[in-house]
Order: structure tokens, then sequence, then C-alpha cells
């Protein structure tokens, strides 16, 4: 993979999962996109499913730093920085589990075979062979090493308003935004609901709060990619099915719902929640993509890059058009959410910070401004 391709799709990776802090020389190499499609995008699935999974974490939190909803037409604007947290069982997968073709392997069979996922170790690496149904090699590469790096930030802006009942209801925002050589856009929805009001004498409580709550946000983000073949000669050039206007495109999904309870005193607020929270997570390749192959007698009907390179039996070693990839779909995350947090207020002011256990757990820290 060309330099430039490597830096685009780092950047398509910063732009959706906003990883500032995290090096993407971990994308030097994707040559296993060039297998096959069913092949290219097992491997991808696994190899990015932990920040994938940590960013769609990470998007559940931020929603909240009190239970207590704001009164008629009060509001607040709150930022905060969310961390979801690979755990360290989803730092490597096994190549040979992922259900890979026989003609997709590590190029040793005694070798090892487990190699880093995104959020892995920069080491060890595994060597792949791609061979076809009759045993010629086609490509061999190394799989791509990890970021060594678990800590996925997924930062968040909303507004939250005052509604009549006990209600407030949240927006998040994001209008679609140029990064680089693509785009990023977010949006979200929450309702907080106070259920301490229907007990009796509810106004004599002033300290406790508890409200039921319920968010929902999706992101949506691509990028064009530059993944070309290694030659440039073509047979029977077919301009509809050549290598440009390759996209790669991602939408992730959360939903948030639970409990959430806080004690007020002057200036601290504790808080704390308990839920569900699920995540979908879902990328497509769109447009033509390179794949190598072997043909014993080039078909001048099928628009084919060969190169000089003529096996024992005449064939040919060249690259083929790839017209469309499966869709890439992460693994939900799902399951109990448990959270708790603290909150300082200096007038207008807030500050809170709260850690979330899940299945991927999450640091949280922000600052806002709210009235009433």
């Amino acid at each position: 993979m060309n330099k430039l391709t490597t830096k685009r799709l780092g950047t398509l990776m910063g732009a959706l999962m906003l990883f500032s802090s995290v090096s993407f020389s971990q994308f030097d190499n994707f040559d296993f996109l060039k297998s096959s499609p069913a092949d290219g995008v097992k491997f991808l699935q696994s190899y990015i499913s932990p920040y994938a999974n940590a960013f769609g974490a990470g998007l559940s939190g931020g929603w909240y730093n009190t239970a207590r909803p704001h009164k008629l037409l009060g509001f607040d604007i709150t930022v905060s920085v969310n961390a979801g947290i690979v755990p360290s069982s989803d730092n490597t997968f096994d190549v040979k589990k992922i259900g890979l073709s026989t003609g997709f392997a590590p190029t040793s069979a005694t070798g090892p075979s487990l190699t880093p996922t995104i959020a892995g170790p920069k080491t060890p690496v595994v060597p792949m062979t791609i061979k076809d149904a009759t045993n010629h090699t086609l490509a061999s590469f190394n799989t791509p090493p990890g970021a060594d790096w678990e800590y996925v930030p997924a930062p968040t802006a909303q507004i939250g308003l005052g509604l009549p009942f006990g209600t407030e209801v949240k927006f998040r925002f994001l209008p679609k935004v140029k990064i680089s050589d693509g785009d990023v856009s977010l949006w979200g929805v929450g309702v907080m609901h106070s259920l301490i009001q229907y007990l009796p004498g509810a106004k004599m409580i002033k300290l406790f709060d508890v409200s039921a709550f319920g968010g929902y946000t999706k992101l949506m983000g691509n990028i064009p990619l530059n993944i070309q073949p290694a030659t440039n000669e073509y047979v029977n050039i077919v301009p509809s099915r050549d290598f440009k206007n390759q996209f790669l495109s991602a939408g992730m999904s959360e939903l948030n719902i639970g409990l959430i309870g806080s004690v007020t005193i002057p200036v601290i607020t504790v808080y704390g929640g308990l839920g569900y929270c699920k995540t979908s997570t879902d990328f497509k390749l769109k447009g033509n993509f390179p794949a190598p192959s072997y043909d014993i007698n080039i078909n001048p009907t099928q628009p084919v890059y060969v190169d000089s390179k003529v096996v024992g039996d005449g064939g040919k070693i060249g690259t083929t058009v790839i017209p469309q990839y499966p869709t890439i779909e992460i693994k939900n995350l799902s399951g109990l959410r448990a959270n708790i947090g603290l909150r300082i207020k200096l007038a207008i002011l807030t500050i809170h910070a709260d850690y979330t256990l899940a299945q991927y757990n999450i640091l949280s820290a922000g600052l806002g401004f709210s009235i009433r």
C-alpha cells in the first residue's frame, strides 16, 4: 500500500474515531484487502473491531452528570471526552479461527497464527500467503501491527433543555464536517424524566434525585481511498471498472437506557447510573478494488491488470477487479452498564468526571455551562 493510501486510511479512522493521540503507522500494510472480498472483510473485521467497539462504547458516555432535570427552559451546554477502553483480551486474534478460505493462510503451517488487532502490540506479526485453487502463490505479506494503544476517545458536545413535568431533552449534533479528504457527521437525542417527583413529599427532598434516561447517537463518515495494484499494464481497459472512486463509509450507533441517581450538596454532586447499552458498527467499501489472480489464458473480455511474472505453465499472475466488498459488520456490543461520577458546580460552570463498567469500560470527563 502506498503512502497516500496509508495517510488517507489513517485520516478516516481519525475522522470517524477522532484518534488524535494515536499514531497510524499500523496502517502501513493493508494488502490483505487484496485477497478476496470474503477473506478481506473477515480479516478487516477482526483487526479493527476493538477500536470500533471502544468508540461505540465511548459514544454512550457523557450524557448526564446529574439526575436532576432542568427546570422549565433551563439549559446547559456540555462538552465531554469519553474514552472507551479496549480489554486486553481483544489485543490479538487467531488468523486460523476467523473463517478464512484455505487459499489465505499463514505462510508457515506450523508457525504462530496469533496476530495483533489494531489495539494490540506492534509486534509480532504473522507472514501470510494467498494461493489460488491450483496452488499458485499470488501474494505474500505480513499482517499489520497494532497501535499498542487501548484508549479510544469519543468527544461529544450536547445541549440540554428543561421541559414541563420534570423532563429534560438533550441534543447532540455535528453537521457534515470536512476532515482532510473525508467527512464526518453526528446526531443524537436523549430524554431524562424525574421519577422522584412521584414520591409523596418529593418537594421536601432536596438532596436526592432519581430519573429515567434514554439516549441514542448516530455517527456517519466516509473518505476516498486509493488502493492500486502493483502494475499499470491493462488487458482490455474498461473505464467503468478501473480503480478510481474508491470509498470507505462507516456508520456507528449507540443506544443507552437506564436509571440514574444523584446526591447534591452545595457545589458537589455525586451521580451514578445502572442500565443497558447497545452499540452497532458497519463499514462499507465502495468502488472497484484490486485482487491478485492467476490466468493461464487472459480473457480479452475481462479487465485484468497483468505483470511480467510468468509461471511454469505459461500463465500470468496479475490483478483482477473486485467490484464490491460485502458490508463489514462489527459484532454488536450489548449488556449492562454501571457508572459513578462526581460533578463540581461553580456558579454556572460545571466540571465532571465518571467511570463506567461495561463490556468496554469508559472513562469520561468534561465541562459545561448550566443555568437553572
